[in-house]
């Protein structure tokens, strides 16, 4: 594929990223998906065989948003510090887009797990990927309980994000951040 092509794949991957986390799996459409991102329908199927899914899963997966560059900038040598600024960040993000931008992978997950192997897949794959880079950064921190520690705090973030999203409130989120505090 050469650099048009590549331009084209992943200016259709930011749009869906950007649609499904605002309006999620089923309020995605293609039509709204090839339009933001100026695309020909021939190039959807072109670079994504497998449809929607395909798209959707690629959307998800690929570390570059915001929640990935986060977990892999935080300073692992104090990590109280690292998910109170983590929580800090998603709430601005959170707050400013109208309280429209969570979890880039939770509305998906939310609508597909049941029902879609493909999607829940990639979804999967996202949290055992923020999952471990957590648990490698408590591991190397000094906790023996890294790994439980880690699931922990990724629900507990991910849960704040929803209640903080579903108030249209900061404050789910900065009692989140108290909790982790008082857990490192």
């Amino acid at each position: 594929m050469g650099t048009k092509g590549a331009e084209t794949r992943q200016r259709m991957i930011e749009a869906t990223r950007s649609s499904i986390e605002r309006r999620g799996y089923f309020g995605t459409g293609l039509n709204q998906i090839l339009s933001d991102s100026d695309t020909p329908r021939g190039s959807l199927y072109f670079h994504f065989p497998g449809g929607k899914d395909e798209l959707v899963a690629a959307a998800i997966t690929q570390p570059s948003g915001v929640i990935d560059s986060a977990i892999a900038a935080a300073d692992i040598t104090d990590p109280a510090a690292a998910v109170t600024e983590l929580i800090t960040l998603l709430g601005d993000r959170l707050e400013a887009s109208g309280w429209e931008c969570g979890c880039p992978v939770a509305t998906v997950a939310l609508e597909t797990a049941a029902t879609n192997d493909t999607v829940q897949r990639a979804c999967a794959q996202v949290y055992e990927r923020w999952t471990e880079t957590l648990r490698i950064g408590l591991h190397a921190a000094g906790y023996r309980d890294a790994e439980d520690l880690a699931v922990s705090l990724l629900a507990l973030i991910e849960g704040a994000l929803l209640l903080a999203q579903t108030h249209r409130d900061r404050e789910p989120l900065n009692r989140a951040a108290r909790v982790a505090r008082s857990l490192l």
